[in-house]
C-alpha cells in the first residue's frame, strides 16, 4: 500500500509515514537517512557512508551500515511486504539513495530557488511555507563534517529566503510590517549587505525617509569600522535614489495602482459611455482566471454585459464585448447551461447582423464563443463554428484569435468516443502557438488538454509532465483553477497506478477539497460519487449504498457522518447528490442494495451519455450495468459506443477513470457473444 512519507532535516532528523512519526532508530542510523538526505537522491557508496560515519571505523562498519539501511528500510516502508524491492531507500549499484521521498530540505531548496520566478503573492506564499517547515537546527545532533557543511549551507540559504521573503512583502505594500523583523535580522547579522538595503527601503516605502538614511549611514560606518570596506553598488544606490526622492515604484503598489486608474477611470470616462462596456468585458476577462467567487460573479455579468450591448443596436460594440471574453474552457460541461445558450444565441445573433466587410478576426471570434457554449451539446452546430472560426483565424492571422477557436475545436472533438489522439494534437499546437505568443491562458489550457488526452492514450508519464507545465505556469501567473484540475490528475494517477481502492478513494476525496469555492459547478457536480462509483466498478467492488425512491442520493449521501458511524464506505456517502450523473449510477445503486427489477428498469430507462469528456466512463457504466441485468439491447449501444476507444484508457477527462476499455470491451463481447 503507497504510504505518505516524509523525511525532515531542518531540524531533528526525523520521518513521518501517514502523519506519524517513523521509527529510525539511535543516532548512527539517523546519521545514515541524513546522509542520504544531504546527497539530493543522488547515489552514496557504501564505503563512503562508512567513512561518513565513523573517524575510524571500527571493524565489521560495512555490515553495520546494511543493517541500518535494512531498519531504515522497515521504518519508512512499514506495509513493504519481505523481499519485495524497496520503493525509498533503493539499493542502487554499490550504495544506496533516496527517491519519490518528500524531504523538508529539498522542498525548502526547489521554494527558494523558483521563488524569483513567481509573482509577489505567490512567492510570498511559496516563503512563508517553506520558512514555516524549519523545526530548529538542520542536521541537529550529527556533528560530522558532512553535516555541519550542511547545516551551514542551509542556514545560509535561510538567510536568503528571509530576505527574499521580505522584499516580496515590500513589493506588496507591506514595508512598515516588514520593519521589525529586518531590524531584528540586521542586528544577528550585521555583516549582510541586502538586510540593511531591505530595512532602509522598508523604512522609506513607510514615510520615514530620514529612518532610512540613518539605517545606511549606520551600515556604512559599521562596513568602514569593522570591516575596512565601503558599501557595496546597492546600498549606494539606494541612497542616492532616497535622497533624489527617486526610488524606483515609490508607494506603487498594486492597490494603489488600482485605485489610482479606477478613480481616473470614473473621473474621465463619461458614464453611459458605450466603452465603458468594452472596458467591463475585458475587465470580466481577468475576474475569471481568478475562480471562485470572481469566476461566478464574471458569468452572471457578462451576460449582462450583452444584453446591455445588444440594446444599444450596435452589432460591432457588441461583436467586441462578446469576443473581449476569450476565456477557454478544459471541461466539456457547462457551468450555467443557460446563461451558455443565451451567450451563443446573442453571438448568432450578432454574427447575422455584422456588415458584410466586418474583420475575419472578429467573426472568428463569434463563432469560437458559438463553439465554446455549446460544448456538451450534441448536434452539429458546435463543431461547424469550431470549423468556421478556425478557418477565419488562420486567414485573419492573428495568434490570439486562433488560439481562441482552437479552444473551440478541442470542446467540440466529442462527438463520438476514441478521438483523444485528435485532441492531443489540437493541444500540441495551443501549446505552441501560445508559447511562441506569450497567450499564457492558452499555452495553460493546451498542457491541460494534452494531459487528458494523453491519460486517455494510456501515456501517464506525458499526461503528468504536461499537467506539471500547467502547474507551474498557474502559479506563475497566478491562476488558481490549474491547481484544482492538476490536484484532480495526481487522484487519477494513483487510481491508474493500481493503488488499493481505499488509497484511491481517498485521494479522490483529497482531490474533492480543492473544488469548494471554486466556482466549477459543472465539473464540482456529482463528479466525486462518479469518481469512486468508476473506480468500483473498474476493480469490481460492489458500490454500497442505494438510491431512495424520486432519485435522490443516497441516504448516506445527505449524512454523510452517520454514514461513517454505520461503518459503510459508500460511493454515494460523498456527495450531497450525484448531480447529471445519476441516472447512469443508479442501476449500479440499485444492484448494491438487492433491488434487481428496478436496477433493471432503470438500465432500460438509460440514455445516450452527452458528448464530452465523461462520455467513455458513462458508457462503461451503462454496459457494466447492463451485464448485470441482462439487458442485451444496452448493452450492445454500449459496446458500440466503445469500440472507438478500444485503445484507449478511460481516463479521458484528466480527473477520474474506470480503467482501460478493452476490458470493458471484453466483458461485453462475453456477454453477448457468449
Amino acid at each position: 500500500m503507497s504510504k505518505d512519507v516524509r523525511v525532515g532535516v531542518l531540524g531533528p532528523v526525523t520521518a513521518w509515514v501517514d502523519g506519524a512519526e517513523a521509527a529510525l532508530g539511535g543516532p548512527r542510523q539517523r546519521a545514515v537517512l541524513a546522509r542520504l538526505v544531504a546527497a539530493g537522491g543522488r547515489t552514496v557508496t557504501a564505503d563512503r557512508l562508512v567513512q561518513d560515519l565513523w573517524v575510524e571505523p571500527p571493524r565489521g562498519a560495512l555490515a553495520a551500515v546494511r543493517t541500518f539501511v535494512a531498519a531504515l528500510r522497515r521504518g519508512l516502508e512499514p506495509g513493504r511486504t519481505a523481499r519485495t524491492p524497496a520503493r525509498l531507500l533503493v539499493t542502487d549499484g554499490p550504495g544506496y539513495a533516496l527517491r519519490d521521498v518528500d524531504v523538508d530540505a529539498w522542498s525548502f531548496e526547489a521554494a527558494v530557488a523558483g521563488s524569483r520566478e513567481l509573482a509577489p503573492a505567490a512567492a510570498r506564499t511559496s516563503l512563508d511555507r517553506a520558512l514555516g517547515a524549519w523545526r530548529g537546527t538542520p542536521y541537529a545532533g550529527l556533528d560530522q563534517p558532512w553535516a555541519a557543511a550542511e547545516r551551514a549551507r542551509l542556514a545560509e540559504l535561510r538567510l536568503v529566503a528571509t530576505e527574499r521573503r521580505a522584499e516580496v512583502r515590500i513589493a506588496l505594500g507591506d514595508a512598515a510590517g516588514v520593519v521589525p523583523g529586518l531590524d531584528a535580522h540586521v542586528a544577528e547579522h550585521p555583516w549582510r549587505e541586502e538586510a540593511w538595503r531591505l530595512l532602509a527601503l522598508a523604512l522609506y516605502r513607510s514615510g520615514r525617509q530620514a529612518d532610512a538614511l540613518a539605517v545606511l549611514r549606520r551600515a556604512r560606518a559599521m562596513l568602514a569600522e569593522e570591516l575596512g570596506v565601503d558599501p557595496g553598488p546597492q546600498l549606494a544606490e539606494l541612497e542616492g535614489q532616497i535622497l533624489r526622492h527617486q526610488v524606483g515604484a515609490d508607494a506603487a503598489t498594486p492597490d494603489d495602482v488600482w485605485r489610482d486608474t479606477a478613480s481616473a477611470y470614473e473621473r474621465v470616462v463619461a458614464a453611459g459611455a458605450r466603452s465603458r462596456l468594452e472596458s467591463t468585458a475585458t475587465l470580466l476577462r481577468t475576474l475569471a482566471l481568478s475562480g471562485g467567487e470572481g469566476l461566478a460573479a464574471a458569468r452572471s455579468q457578462r451576460v449582462a454585459a450583452i444584453r446591455a450591448a445588444e440594446q444599444l443596436g450596435d452589432p460591432e460594440l457588441t461583436a467586441r464585448v462578446i469576443g473581449a471574453f476569450d476565456v477557454p474552457g478544459s471541461w466539456t460541461r457547462s457551468d450555467d447551461a443557460g446563461a451558455a445558450a443565451e451567450m451563443a444565441a446573442a453571438a448568432e445573433r450578432t454574427l447575422a447582423a455584422l456588415p458584410a466587410d466586418a474583420p475575419d478576426a472578429v467573426r472568428s471570434r463569434l463563432l469560437a464563443t458559438v463553439a465554446m457554449e455549446s460544448r456538451g451539446l450534441p448536434g452539429p452546430r458546435g463543431p461547424e463554428a469550431a470549423r468556421q472560426a478556425e478557418t477565419l483565424a488562420q486567414r485573419a492571422g492573428d495568434p490570439a484569435v486562433l488560439a481562441f477557436a482552437l479552444a473551440g475545436r478541442y470542446l467540440t472533438r466529442f462527438e463520438r468516443t476514441g478521438l483523444a489522439g485528435e485532441r492531443d494534437a489540437i493541444g500540441a499546437e495551443l501549446v505552441a502557438l501560445a508559447a511562441r505568443h506569450g497567450l499564457s491562458t492558452f499555452e495553460i489550457l493546451g498542457h491541460l488538454v494534452r494531459t487528458q488526452a494523453l491519460s486517455a492514450l494510456g501515456d501517464h508519464d506525458g499526461a503528468e509532465a504536461h499537467a506539471d507545465e500547467a502547474a507551474a505556469l498557474g502559479v506563475r501567473y497566478e491562476r488558481p483553477l490549474v491547481a484544482v484540475f492538476t490536484g484532480w490528475f495526481a487522484a487519477l494517477r494513483v487510481a491508474a497506478s493500481g493503488a488499493p481502492v481505499e488509497v484511491a478513494e481517498r485521494a479522490y476525496r483529497q482531490a474533492a477539497g480543492s473544488l469548494n469555492g471554486s466556482g466549477m459547478p459543472g465539473l464540482a457536480d456529482g463528479l466525486l460519487p462518479l469518481a469512486l462509483l468508476a473506480l468500483r466498478v473498474w476493480r469490481g467492488v460492489p458500490a454500497d449504498g442505494g438510491v431512495p425512491d424520486g432519485g435522490a442520493p443516497a441516504r448516506e449521501a445527505a449524512h454523510p457522518a452517520a454514514a461513517r458511524d454505520a461503518g459503510t464506505n459508500s460511493a454515494a456517502g460523498d456527495s450531497s447528490r450525484w448531480g447529471p450523473y445519476e441516472p447512469w449510477a443508479r442501476p449500479h445503486l440499485l444492484l448494491a442494495r438487492g433491488a434487481d427489477a428496478e436496477a433493471a428498469a432503470a438500465v432500460r430507462r438509460l440514455s445516450d451519455p452527452p458528448p464530452g469528456l465523461l462520455a467513455e466512463v458513462l458508457w462503461i457504466l451503462a454496459g457494466r450495468a447492463a451485464i448485470a441485468v441482462g439487458d442485451r439491447r444496452v448493452a450492445e449501444r454500449a459496446r458500440a459506443a466503445l469500440v472507438p476507444a478500444a485503445e484507449e484508457v478511460s481516463a479521458g477527462s484528466g480527473v477520474l477513470t474506470a480503467g482501460p476499455v478493452r476490458d470493458h470491451l471484453n466483458a461485453l463481447a462475453e456477454f453477448l457473444d457468449g
